[in-house]
């Protein structure tokens, strides 16, 4: 057994907030200290803002979980201070290949071109990812920022009110009573929160199960993303192939719908569907198995009033195509500076409906790509298993046939299109960088681009002249000025340019385009922050 999933990592320590004699008032309380719950609560703290985390665990979670963290999760961690970290502990990969039967039908490569700071993917194991962030969290408050986790801490009870949200919270020295000008819950797709309001979701369950295995053992596979259809090991079926740190490998093998999951679970019925991939000789240890059943719902709505849902807690989508905790991380990106100017009175509390409406829209994109991907990898009528069948076979000499091979489109940074924060695009540039995207990183010399646009409003100007500092009803707006002309900047040009000459680029706190020109317009810019601020 790990010695990671046994050690306190925030272990139960008595609040004053257990003794005040009325309930004390936080600015922010986070439930669930996963991923997306620590992201959330490191954001907000690096932006100043008061924030106590309560979890019912003290501990890392249980396996490996999620595993595949994609650039666009590297690029926000890397603003919340832990990004290189991952990165050195996690395997880089961003090729795979796509089997069927018994023989390779293609390959591919996420990143084929360069100019990037972080890898397309890396694999690593969702405790250590945890692990990590705790780290991180113990260093904000080692420079005093107004974070706290408190371990052991579950909540029972939640009600709301117009201006604050009530938590009864029990602890196992008993039960004390928490107040919130804001309730972020974080608690994963059984979520507590979700239920003691009673509120459910939507959407489909799909009638497959996947078998998942943490094998710990020596191999020489490439750290490469395998994926199998119909293989001679799993008949009928598919299977998953993926390296992570350590000597542990995360195996996926369908079985079906009409299973005995506790009886799938046991070691005398896992080893063997092991050995039939790997091959007897292939000596292996068991570190963690599950079962899952695919699931892509979404809540209605994921604002309640002052309560705020994030990741699995507001949206589920199955797992092949790395869209869980991926999509959690752009929620509280998109979500934290929005809930900092509403606690600074700098925009309306309306502001928080615009999180609501982009990260539907998120939720919708991946629960429609993760569907596809479900029929794809489990056809349900013996039609749409020939038409697959066909495609497979195709697509070993015709390339027209790959983008039609679905085994899980891996996630990719949602483009928040049709968005009220978004002003009409005025730049004849690429689609890449239309108003709603989040922004490409590109190379600046010895540095990029995106760690200088984090965490605040930038005007990006490329070969275009605009004020140093621009203020627009208490948002400041600070210049970043790069040019095209240096041969190193080509990807920028490509990026941003396109065929146009200049560029003026509105650039959110969460490195997301809000507005782009050919030139500096002031008025025009005037009203692109108050938009982007939900002002207009």
């Amino acid at each position: 057994m790990n010695k990671i999933f046994e050690t306190p990592l925030y272990g139960y320590k008595r609040s004053p907030d257990q003794d005040s004699p009325t309930p004390v008032r936080h600015k922010v309380i986070v439930i669930g200290a996963g991923p997306v719950g620590l992201a959330a609560a490191i954001d907000l703290a690096q932006q100043g803002v008061e924030v106590v985390v309560l979890d019912e665990n003290d501990k890392v979670s249980f396996g490996s979980r999620a595993i595949c963290f994609s650039q666009r999760t590297l690029e926000i961690a890397d603003r919340l201070g832990c990004g290189q970290r991952l990165v050195d502990k996690g395997v880089l990969w961003d090729r795979g290949k796509v089997f069927f039967d018994d023989r390779q039908v293609y390959e591919f490569n996420l990143q084929p071109d360069e100019g990037y700071a972080n890898p397309a993917f890396i694999n690593l194991q969702q405790y250590h990812f945890e692990n990590y962030f705790v780290e991180r969290v113990r260093e904000l408050q080692a420079d005093g920022a107004p974070i706290e986790i408190r371990g052991r801490n579950k909540v029972e009870a939640i009600g709301t009110h117009e201006d604050h949200v009530r938590l009864e919270v029990e602890t196992p020295e008993g039960p004390y009573t928490l107040e919130a000008e804001w309730l972020i819950a974080c608690d994963g797709a059984a979520s507590p929160t979700r239920r003691m309001l009673g509120i459910d979701f939507e959407g489909r369950v799909f009638e497959d199960n996947f078998l998942i295995a943490d094998v710990i053992m020596d191999a020489d596979f490439p750290s490469e993303r395998w994926f199998w259809f119909d293989p001679p090991f799993n008949r009928g079926q598919s299977a998953l192939l993926h390296k992570q740190p350590d000597n542990v490998w995360r195996i996926d093998l369908q079985l079906g719908w009409d299973i005995d999951k506790e009886r799938e679970k046991r070691p005398e019925n896992v080893i063997p569907r092991l050995k039939a991939m790997l091959g007897d000789d292939v000596e292996f240890q068991l570190e963690w198995v599950s079962i899952y059943t695919f699931q892509c719902r979404r809540m209605e709505s994921f604002r309640k009033g002052r309560v705020l849902f994030a990741g699995d807690s507001a949206h589920q989508v199955s797992p092949f195509g790395a869209r869980g905790a991926n999509s959690g991380l752009q929620d509280t990106d998109n979500l934290c500076w929005k809930l900092k100017l509403v606690l600074d009175g700098k925009a309306p509390e309306s502001l928080l409906d615009s999180y609501n409406a982009e990260r539907v829209h998120g939720a919708d994109e991946n629960i429609q790509k993760s569907s596809r991907s479900t029929d794809f990898i489990t056809p349900k009528s013996e039609m749409s298993r020939v038409l697959r069948d066909a495609v497979l076979d195709l697509s070993e000499k015709y390339e027209f046939a790959r983008p039609l091979v679905n085994s899980g489109r891996l996630s990719q940074p949602c483009t928040y299109d049709g968005s009220t924060l978004n002003s009409a695009d005025a730049l004849d540039g690429p689609a890449e960088t239309r108003p709603g995207s989040a922004c490409p990183d590109a190379p600046l010399g010895d540095a990029f681009l995106l760690p200088k646009l984090a965490g605040k409003f930038t005007l990006l100007t490329i070969d275009a002249d605009a004020p140093e500092v621009l203020e627009e009803d208490g948002v400041e707006v600070t210049r970043l000025a790069l040019s095209v002309k240096d041969d190193l900047t080509l990807a920028l040009k490509r990026r941003y340019l396109g065929d146009a000459t200049s560029a003026v680029y509105l650039i959110r706190p969460d490195q997301h385009v809000a507005a782009r020109r050919d030139s500096y317009e002031e008025n025009s810019f005037r009203h692109a922050i108050r938009r982007a601020c939900g002002k207009e």
